[in-house]
């Protein structure tokens, strides 16, 4: 089985919105998933891009993804965050994942970057295996956070913006 590496293109779209629905079922999360066909366009292939995405393709299907963005950490300075590495579950074991992975850790290790970080459930044992054996470490005494669209909009409603609109 020849697996072929490459960046994604507009046209891998909807392979890449139908694994990420995908991963929302085997995360337990299927109603979660929010982003359209469009703004993965607009967000990943548009003026306004703001992620990367390599797909992996066996016989010129697309099989697997691993998306992620620059961000930058006050104590490393620029970064990866790799938001999901996903392979199709009829493609899983075969290497893929680690043709993925390894893609990415080379993309950032030449853009000079001094960490590259991702979250994993603390249920998927196969993949905190995975992650350990390339010589990850895996924090655990960090809790993730985070502010979804309702509670950001219900804790910004009465607040007066200080911004600078330069920023």
């Amino acid at each position: 089985m020849q697996t072929t590496i490459r960046k994604a293109t507009p046209a891998d779209i909807p392979a890449i919105y139908n694994l990420i629905c995908e991963l929302a079922i085997f995360e337990k999360e299927p109603n979660a998933v929010e982003i359209t066909e469009e703004e993965l366009y607009r967000y990943g292939f548009s003026d306004e891009a703001f992620y990367k995405c390599f797909v992996a393709e066996v016989q010129e299907k697309v099989v697997g993804i691993a998306l992620f963005y620059f961000r930058f950490s006050t104590w490393k300075g620029k970064a990866v965050h790799l938001e999901d590495l996903i392979v199709t579950q009829s493609f899983r074991g075969k290497g893929i994942g680690q043709a993925l992975y390894d893609e990415v850790l080379l993309y950032s290790q030449n853009e000079g970057v001094r960490r590259v970080q991702w979250e994993v459930l603390d249920w998927n044992q196969n993949a905190i295996d995975f992650y350990e054996k390339s010589g990850t470490t895996i924090l655990k005494d960090w809790y993730l956070a985070q502010m979804h669209t309702k509670e950001l909009a219900a804790y910004t409603k009465d607040k007066n913006s200080r911004l600078d609109e330069s920023i």
